[in-house]
């Protein structure tokens, strides 16, 4: 039987994480400007711990795309994926997966990151995803996620209604956060900041 091979990408395959890089490259520079205004009470509440990522995230989407147009922000994932993202590759993890690949793997990336940009990426490096989706209608983009971001305990729910987990002989996950625990919690082989994991995290 074929394995299955679930890949968190921020901070697990690059480097750093990458939606930050990306806002700034999509983002008008005006909107950007009075954005880091409106933002900042929220991002001061998350260094302090009182505000989530997940609502930072929301709240950073709202503020950058509300009614951006899709085509421009697709443009500009697909060029950060070929000129910003190969630099913050980890070579180690690269080649972890090109060998997943070589065992005939199934190997995804499940990402709490834009399709924007993982989706250029991953078609790219011949490997599936699941991820957060920026919500759009006639061709401009609202300003909010379709569905629920793709991260903690989404990315298990994500994962188990895309893949049967009984049809793959074994399941092998890494990742670098807490956000991603209950990816790993779904593998045989659970990969935490290049560790493996013998009992639960």
């Amino acid at each position: 039987m074929a394995n299955l091979a679930l890949f968190d990408f921020d901070g697990t395959i690059t480097t750093r994480e990458t939606m930050a890089a990306f806002m700034y490259r999509a983002v008008p520079a005006r909107r950007q400007a009075w954005g880091r205004l409106l933002l900042a009470p929220w991002v001061a509440g998350y260094k302090c711990g009182v505000v989530s990522g997940v609502s930072v995230r929301a709240a950073v989407v709202r503020v950058g795309f509300a009614g951006v147009a899709l085509a421009s922000v697709q443009a500009h994932g697909a060029a950060f994926a070929d000129e910003a993202l190969p630099p913050l590759l980890r070579p180690e993890v690269m080649a972890r997966i090109r060998w997943h690949q070589q065992q005939g793997d199934t190997v995804a990336v499940v990402s709490g990151g834009l399709d924007a940009y993982l989706a250029p990426w991953c078609c790219l490096h011949g490997l599936a995803l699941v991820c957060s989706t920026l919500e759009h209608r006639d061709g401009r983009l609202t300003g909010r996620y379709q569905g629920a971001q793709c991260v903690g305990e989404e990315k298990a729910r994500r994962v188990r209604a895309t893949y049967d987990l009984a049809h793959y002989g074994r399941v092998y996950a890494y990742g670098d956060t807490h956000e991603d625990l209950a990816l790993l919690d779904l593998a045989h082989h659970r990969f935490y900041r290049g560790q493996e994991q013998f009992a639960h995290a």
